[in-house]
């Protein structure tokens, strides 16, 4: 039998009328690990909502093999299935030997983590990061404007990655841009609080957007080292 990491998710509303961020997680028979995905909502809508638990379903149970931008693509067909004008932005993580390979469209965000720090991993699909990253003046309305998102990327736009680190952050935009790494890091020192201290900082802080993460506790190599080479009797 597989041994799976431990991981926690928790999400808030917040201030919105309505929380439609969603996340899911799915390890496929004789899979080496869990599919994790996170998805936002794009708007305080029914609609919305529904988008983001769509994505993230038909991301998380895309077969491994296909890699995570097919996941992405899975998750766009689903939303289209919907009918209607919900979208959503979305992060997917698919396990392979040793770590994470990552998509993304939008401006949902996955970290590594160490055990003692969060890295970066993905890049904002905003107005906001275009115009940074070509040393142009930008306004903070632009840091909520996606260039991406699940109804609408096309295949080439996903943003993709991968990681080989064990440990692993999934955050929605009401986590990450309240929050700053050093906070994060100070509350993942105790991984017991993991995503639910996340998530009620977020909000205890101020925040005004719906607040979801997930969180893959780092492994602990010393107990993968005795799994692998038990001490004699």
């Amino acid at each position: 039998m597989a041994a799976y990491p431990r991981w926690h998710t928790a999400s808030e509303q917040g201030p919105r009328e309505r929380n439609a961020d969603a996340v899911s997680a799915y390890a496929a028979a004789g899979a080496r690990g869990i599919t994790f995905a996170l998805a936002d909502g794009v708007g305080d809508d029914p609609g919305a909502g529904r988008a983001a638990q769509v994505a993230a379903a038909a991301a998380a149970r895309t077969p491994v093999e296909s890699g995570p931008v097919k996941a992405i693509l899975a998750a766009q067909q689903a939303v289209h299935r919907l009918g209607g004008t919900g979208d959503a932005v979305l992060v997917v993580a698919m396990p392979f030997a040793g770590g994470y390979r990552i998509a993304w469209v939008g401006d949902a965000r996955a970290y590594s983590w160490d055990g003692s720090m969060i890295h970066k991993l993905t890049r904002d699909h905003t107005m906001a990061e275009y115009f940074r990253s070509r040393h142009q003046p930008y306004s903070p309305r632009m840091e909520h404007l996606v260039t991406t998102s699940v109804r609408t990327t096309r295949p080439e736009e996903i943003g993709t990655t991968e990681t080989p680190s064990g440990g692993l952050l999934l955050t929605s935009d009401g986590v990450h841009k309240v929050l700053t790494p050093a906070t994060i890091d100070e509350i993942l020192a105790d991984p017991a609080r993991g995503a639910s201290a996340l998530v009620a900082t977020a909000i205890a802080l101020g925040g005004r957007d719906n607040a979801t993460a997930l969180f893959v506790e780092a492994p602990d190599v010393a107990a993968l080292v005795t799994e692998r080479f038990p001490a004699a009797a």
